[in-house]
């Protein structure tokens, strides 16, 4: 069988042979790329004939999948599967898998640090320092006793509502289904509109589909408390730009954003590039040394799984 990994996966050359090796010792050959191509074909040239490719987060376009005559599996190296044309692949009857869970803990603690920094004002305690002054007036808030709304709880967003709680905010959220865990650990739900209007702090963790694009628009943003914070670590469609920059340039507002339409460096007439009120991370919500090497060993996980005849992650 052959397998080809389509981009790299950002681990060493020795942990890449050490997994590749679980499939070239069983007989089946395996073809990595070390680098990201967009162009389509030459991805329709590097997965000729492969039944198993293997992705991280770069776009796989219907038609490399639909040329690929012999594809049964993408193994994706990612939580989110919106950059793979999942049309293409029931039309083909090629199966997904991800690997949900590897980047639960770097996801959510990177929301926790964007919320110290927006309440603490970290950043700009840093600059005033660097430039030879002094705390001025940034003297911050207590993220202890604050309401956090949580919109989305999936693994990511229970796993930020935990650490939430360790700090001693009270929880409330909105999700399209309700979370047996999630009330274990307090958190009341409620329509997304009430949990606009009484969160401190609001941190989005929803996946993007049709449904989720522009879920939270300038209504939404509008029924913020003044001085409240909304922290994205998801997906950047999900929150309505325009709208987001706009709060933010007014003052109202504060946030801290992870994700955005499309992954740093932005276009210089992007809406957030100089808003006030704004720490931005160029999406490394995901992006550490040990979530990294996790999601290298689950995808490889996948392939075997699948080849055994136990598709897990299933995603398609």
């Amino acid at each position: 069988m052959k397998i080809v990994l389509m981009e790299p996966l950002g681990i060493s050359k020795e942990t890449l042979d050490k997994l590749s090796a679980t499939l070239t010792d069983k007989g089946h050959t395996f073809k990595a790329y070390d680098s990201v191509t967009t162009n389509t074909e030459e991805m329709i040239k590097r997965a000729e004939d492969a039944e198993v490719l293997i992705i991280a987060n770069h776009p796989l376009p219907g038609e490399v999948i639909r040329a690929d005559k012999n594809l049964k599996l993408v193994s994706v190296a990612f939580v989110g599967i919106d950059h793979v044309d999942v049309e293409a692949c029931k039309e083909k009857g090629v199966l997904i898998s991800n690997t949900g869970g590897y980047c639960d803990d770097a996801v959510a603690e990177l929301a926790i640090g964007l919320t110290l920094d927006c309440l603490r004002n970290i950043t700009e305690c840093n600059a005033a320092v660097q430039a030879g002054k002094g705390k001025g007036n940034l003297a911050g808030h207590e993220l202890a006793g604050k309401t956090v709304g949580i919109i989305g709880t999936g693994a990511i967003g229970l796993r930020t509502a935990a650490i939430f709680k360790a700090f001693g905010c009270k929880l409330i959220g909105y999700s399209r289904s309700e979370k047996t865990a999630a009330k274990a650990l307090g958190l009341e739900y409620m329509p997304l509109h009430d949990v606009m209007a009484k969160a401190d702090i609001i941190s989005v963790h929803t996946p993007l589909t049709n449904q989720t694009k522009g879920l939270i628009g300038k209504d939404e943003i509008a029924a913020m408390k003044e001085g409240a914070i909304i922290i994205n670590t998801s997906r950047g469609p999900v929150i309505e730009t325009e709208a987001l920059a706009k709060a933010l340039r007014e003052g109202r507002i504060k946030a801290g954003v992870d994700v955005f339409e499309k992954d740093p460096p932005l276009p210089a007439d992007h809406p957030l590039l100089g808003a006030p009120n704004l720490v931005c991370t160029p999406h490394v919500g995901f992006d550490t040394r040990e979530s990294i090497d996790r999601r290298a060993d689950m995808v490889f996980e996948n392939v075997i799984s699948w080849m055994e005849g136990k598709q897990i992650r299933k995603m398609l």
